[in-house]
């Protein structure tokens, strides 16, 4: 028994990582998709400097955030790219990009 523990105790680890890190994955969808809805609802209202700031302001810097807003015409758009935490610092999983848009909001004349 003690040696059939031994043997499956790596591959239970082994499972209980991978699924850590598909945890990990998802989250960072959440999170990105999240931030540019947010973003974009700033910057449609007060301009590219609140878009940037709404983007971070619930994202630690920890997760390696770029933010980019652009006005196209009638639509805001902003775009936050989030580094993908991994398990080992050696492992390099890229970045994931959420996007959002809002419609720009003009006073009233």
């Amino acid at each position: 028994m003690a040696v059939e523990f031994v043997g499956t105790v790596p591959l239970i680890l082994l499972l209980v990582a991978a699924v850590w890190q598909c945890v990990l994955i998802g989250y960072a969808f959440s999170l990105a998709g999240n931030a540019a809805d947010e973003a974009a609802r700033a910057g449609a209202v007060e301009g590219a400097g609140a878009c940037a700031a709404a983007a971070r302001e619930h994202i630690g810097e920890a997760w390696g955030i770029q933010v980019i807003c652009t006005g196209q015409g009638d639509v805001y758009k902003a775009t936050v790219k989030l580094g993908i935490p991994v398990l080992h610092p050696s492992l390099d999983f890229g970045s994931i990009e959420g996007t959002g848009g809002a419609a720009t909001e003009k006073e009233a004349e």
